[in-house]
């Protein structure tokens, strides 16, 4: 591995952002380490990623639980002995208003959004720390900057993945970089989590005008990109053609 080249661990990178993400750093030269529940489908991501001349290597994940967490970015580790990045894409959004009581939801998004992000840095930080450095990106949303019907426990978890971004930012200025990315509408099996019919069809219509995962997965790229001495905290990425 030369300088330039990363080792980035992706979780939830069994679709949308995580996959594309994937694709686009192991087509940079970066070398990819995935996680997420579908092993299938990570599977045939690595092996599309070595046809096409990258590297790659999967391990089954579940960001839910900090064991499994911290046994993923060890598995990194001792794949490419090192891991400079870590993306913390896996989210959830079962929308639906808060009069509806899905508490086994709420729960949920809670568990992934927010605890997944948390067990991602708790596994990495130590392994960067002594190494010299390393780079978290959280992947938040817009919905962490401001709040619509149906929408407050999933925004309540982007704006919790923001103030943990920032408090790690600030805890570790010099020593690990922090960048979150907040997309706008995108293509992505997100809404396929929506069980409430009101918020399924609205969403349907929110949804008219998306960016392809591949525009997040360069703005990823492009932080990722920086020379040591530049932190990109927030970036911000909706669709041209969209006022949300």
């Amino acid at each position: 591995m030369t300088q330039s080249t990363k080792v980035v661990a992706i979780t939830g990178a069994s679709s949308g952002i995580g996959e594309a993400t994937a694709r686009r750093l192991a087509a940079g030269g970066h070398r990819v380490f995935l996680g997420a529940r579908r092993t299938g489908r990570l599977e045939r991501l690595v092996e599309e990623i070595t046809r096409e001349g990258g590297t790659a290597a999967f391990r089954k994940l579940d960001v839910t639980d900090a064991a499994d967490t911290r046994t993923f970015v060890d598995a990194a580790l001792a794949e490419y002995g090192r891991v400079n990045a870590v993306v913390n894409n896996a989210g959830l959004m079962p929308l639906s208003p808060l009069a509806a009581l899905k508490t086994e939801e709420w729960n949920r998004m809670i568990d992934v959004n927010v605890r997944g992000v948390l067990h991602g840095i708790a596994a990495a930080l130590p392994a960067m720390r002594a190494q010299g450095g390393g780079h978290f990106v959280n992947i938040a949303s817009v919905g962490a900057y401001e709040v619509s019907p149906t929408a407050a426990v999933y925004c309540a978890t982007k704006f919790a993945v923001r103030a943990i971004s920032e408090g790690l930012r600030q805890e570790s200025a010099g020593d690990i970089r922090v960048t979150l990315v907040s997309p706008g509408v995108t293509e992505s099996e997100l809404a396929d989590s929506i069980s409430d019919p009101e918020a399924r069809e609205a969403m349907q219509s929110y949804r008219a005008v998306a960016l392809p995962a591949t525009a997040i997965a360069e703005a990823i790229a492009y932080a990722l990109s920086q020379p040591p001495e530049v932190d990109v905290n927030e970036i911000v990425v909706r669709p041209a053609a969209s006022a949300q």
